[in-house]
């Protein structure tokens, strides 16, 4: 690859919108991976337990990106040179956080598939909204 193309891939940028979608569809895959090892996806909440099913996931992974959207425009308008830094702060702390409440998985299977994806949705968010394009990136 010449430096010119390589340039011209480090430039290239893809609508912001697309990041929510992204994010579900690694959260689904995680899932249905863990579903062929058969691992049965349940989690603790308070004194009984819940299963985890495939639309659970979609559904929080795409609020979660649609949320992460959000604050990452807030952010680029609010902050001097688009807010990069504060943004992957921010995402750093809230995966922390969501990690938590993947450890309440019902069994080690469980706990390592939750923590999948709650990685590969943070990953996702985190990273294509710093890239992105819109008010999520600055081009120079």
């Amino acid at each position: 690859m010449t430096e010119n193309s390589a340039a011209a891939v480090a430039q290239r940028r893809w609508p912001a919108w697309t990041v929510p979608l992204v994010g579900a569809a690694a959260a689904v895959a995680v899932w249905l991976v863990g579903a062929a090892l058969g691992v049965e996806l349940e989690a603790r909440t308070g004194a009984s337990t819940q299963s985890v099913s495939v639309v659970a996931v979609l559904v929080a992974a795409l609020v979660v990106g649609l949320a992460g959207w959000g604050v990452r425009a807030v952010l680029g308008r609010l902050t001097k040179g688009g807010g990069e830094v504060a943004w992957l702060v921010l995402c750093g702390v809230v995966l922390l956080g969501s990690l938590v409440g993947a450890a309440s998985g019902t069994t080690p299977g469980a706990v390592a598939v939750l923590m999948a994806e709650h990685v590969a949705v943070g990953l996702v968010v985190a990273l294509g909204l710093r890239y992105g394009s819109g008010t999520a990136a600055r081009t120079s």
